[in-house]
């Protein structure tokens, strides 16, 4: 999980809770470390985070609405794809 605001620290605690391993990132420490006190694995960066997920990678995103700066619909999934790619 990216992104541990108020709806991706409350999904990752349902997660959790549904018995799922969730590696979580969000670039306040704070939120990182609340998330591991109920079960998470936390990362310091995107980078440490893929690496801690097997293959296939399924990463969910939970940023604040407007703050990824691509257009909605299909063009955001193909730059999204081609970002996993790098």
């Amino acid at each position: 999980m990216i992104g541990l605001g108020r709806m991706g620290g409350n999904m990752v605690l349902r997660l959790l809770r549904g018995g799922h391993r969730v590696v979580a990132y969000d670039p306040f420490a704070e939120a990182v470390q609340k998330v591991v006190k109920e079960g998470a694995t936390g990362v310091a960066s995107i980078k440490e985070l893929v690496s801690r997920l097997n293959k296939p990678r399924a990463v969910w995103m939970m940023v604040p609405a407007g703050a990824f700066p691509l257009a909605p619909g299909a063009a955001f999934w193909r730059a999204i794809a081609c970002r996993a790619e790098e």
